[in-house]
């Protein structure tokens, strides 16, 4: 930074030299008020309020959670290693360049430490957002599970800046790996006493999660855990991951040797939980599929099938309890709406008011957090329509109609205080997850917490954001509407805690009978695709009937909708991390 500005005020100098002996002053006048500009910008970015100067916190105070257990403790025994999760930060230094949108990026140390705990890793996150994040500290129980470093190898330095910053990799003890990284402003090597490496029984594998920042050949990135999914017993630390083009290993995470349910909710922490942060789902303008409970789909006429026995389906009882249970997806038994045409067309609309969300609550990241699936059911998913360049809005006929629809989101919330940490929007066969600090929130009263979510028209894919997403190239793929309108389900309203990590039918959580169903919940149809091609490429030009064709051939398996979904527990997201 300094280089550069040292360049650019030695660039104004010798340009306004230049301007006394030349004739073409208005030009350089414009190159040398663009050259001030650049320079008044560069020392603003240093002067004035980053988004991550400004910590992030929820639109009103969290409530005291319901005791038990160790949920909400604010710290886990591992097996003989306690740690706790520290959100407040001591800021070492800050880069104002490269990073998301160009913002740079600022590197922390938990701070202040609690007595008898130690620094396991520093913390770093993207300047373009309020500060949000977590670094787990440890202390062992008497025994050698920490150890100091015995020295630091420097892994990367900066010393272009007004501010120097320089990157130490811990050198364990023997049996023993560091966890995270130290970064000093000096070249003076850090003190061994400064951070703890782990015993190796107590780490396991990580890889890189997302792209932090990076700068002359070293990059910054967010770690995870190798294993993940329920009860999986590897944790991350909350640190961040260096690479450089001489240095390219990655950090081990933290293992729990212990029980990984031991901090997770019990049933009244869950239901109190999700009160708070329970969603609203808002539904485009122009949505004729809404959801319904199973309860309902069932009631009003839907009907179960058995292949070789097509002309006799049977009613489904209204809580699916004559369903077949267990079992896989063999093609012997099906579900499909009622059979008359009225009918069929009343039930495929849904009933948004007797709408419900079903909750799966399960371990994750070694007991440190539990995510909360919230899986909503549609009687009907409603055809694709596609973009076409200047063509807008395109209906592709018949193509991804389907009985039966399956949506979720997933929120994470850390065991150690009941926050929310992010939440998974499920978007066809991917999703993104979202940190808390960048979602929307209803405001006002009790429903200040909640956040917002939207449900694209006719696929009801989740998004957290408002406005129009296109999956596919460019200008060219099938879109996927959200926007707010009268049309709204409040998940807090009504839902049901379907299956629960640790927790019994005792304990209050039963499984409902359609949970274990493990075949279709709508029949295999066989549309004529190439027909419904043809009849829409009739009327569109040459341009972009070719454009047409190839976004045929590329359209996602999921946006064709010849068979029903299976349901909820059979998705690969519910024992496993969401992708």
């Amino acid at each position: 930074m300094l280089i550069d500005r040292l360049f650019l005020i030695f660039s104004i100098i010798r340009t306004s030299s230049y301007i006394r002996s030349s004739s073409n002053n208005a030009n350089l006048s414009f190159i040398l008020t663009i050259a001030f500009c650049k320079l008044l910008i560069m020392g603003n970015c240093q002067n004035n309020p980053l988004p991550v100067d400004t910590f992030f916190g929820f639109p009103t105070a969290l409530p005291t959670w319901p005791t038990g257990g160790g949920f909400g403790s604010g710290e886990m025994d591992l097996g003989g290693l306690q740690i706790r999760k520290v959100s407040t930060f001591k800021k070492i230094w800050t880069s104002y360049q490269s990073g998301m949108n160009n913002f740079g990026a600022t590197f922390f140390e938990p701070d202040p430490i609690p007595d008898g705990f130690s620094m396991l890793g520093s913390y770093a996150q993207t300047n373009d957002q309020p500060l949000f994040g977590w670094n787990f500290v440890g202390k062992s129980d008497g025994t050698d599970i920490l150890k100091q470093p015995t020295d630091y190898t420097l892994v990367w330095s900066d010393t272009s800046t007004t501010e120097s910053a320089y990157f130490w990799l811990p050198i364990p003890p023997d049996g023993y790996k560091a966890v995270g990284f130290v970064i000093t402003t000096t070249a003076d090597k850090p003190s061994l006493d400064k951070i703890r490496c782990v015993r190796s029984d107590f780490t396991d594998e990580s890889e890189i999660e997302a792209w932090i920042w990076g700068q002359g050949g070293m990059n910054v990135y967010g770690s995870r855990p190798k294993t993940r999914g329920t009860k999986a017993q590897q944790l991350s630390v909350g640190a961040f991951l260096v690479q450089t083009d001489n240095y390219t290993d990655t950090l081990p995470c933290l293992k729990n040797n212990n029980s990984t349910v031991s901090a997770a909710p019990n049933l009244s922490q869950i239901k109190a939980v999700f009160n708070t942060y329970s969603p609203y789902i808002y539904f485009f303008s122009k949505e004729n599929y809404l959801p319904s409970s199973v309860n309902w789909f069932f009631s009003n006429g839907a009907l179960l099938y058995k292949k070789d026995d097509e002309s006799n389906p049977v009613g489904i009882e209204a809580d699916g309890s004559n369903l077949p249970q267990g079992g896989s997806n063999d093609g012997e038994y099906w579900i499909d709406l009622p059979g008359g045409k009225n009918e069929r067309r009343r039930v495929q609309g849904g009933d948004l008011q007797n709408a419900e969300a079903y909750l799966h609550s399960k371990a994750v990241l070694g007991g440190a957090f539990t995510d909360i699936q919230v899986w909503i059911f549609y009687p009907f998913n409603g055809h694709a329509t596609a973009k076409l360049g200047i063509i807008h809005e395109i209906s592709l006929g018949k193509i991804g109609e389907h009985v039966g629809d399956w949506e979720h989101v997933t929120l994470r919330i850390s065991n150690f205080d009941g926050v929310l940490y992010r939440v998974y929007f499920a978007a066809h066969a991917g999703g993104t997850w979202v940190d808390a600090s960048l979602l929307e929130y209803a405001g006002g009263g009790g429903a200040a917490n909640k956040f917002v979510g939207y449900a694209s028209h006719n696929g009801h894919a989740a998004y957290f954001q408002a406005g129009e997403y296109v999956q596919g190239p460019g200008e060219v793929g099938i879109r996927n509407d959200t926007g707010k309108s009268d049309m709204v389900m409040d998940t807090g309203a009504s839902f049901t805690v379907v299956a629960a990590d640790g927790l019994s039918a005792a304990e209050g959580v039963v499984e409902p009978a359609w949970l274990e169903y493990a075949r279709e919940w709508g029949p295999k149809i066989s549309y004529d695709f190439g027909k419904e091609v043809k009849r829409l490429e009739r009327w569109l030009p040459g341009k972009l009937k070719s454009l047409f064709k190839k976004l045929v051939e590329k359209l996602p398996e999921e946006v064709y909708g010849e068979e029903g979904p299976t349901g909820p527990k059979m998705k690969s997201s519910w024992d496993g991390d969401e992708i």
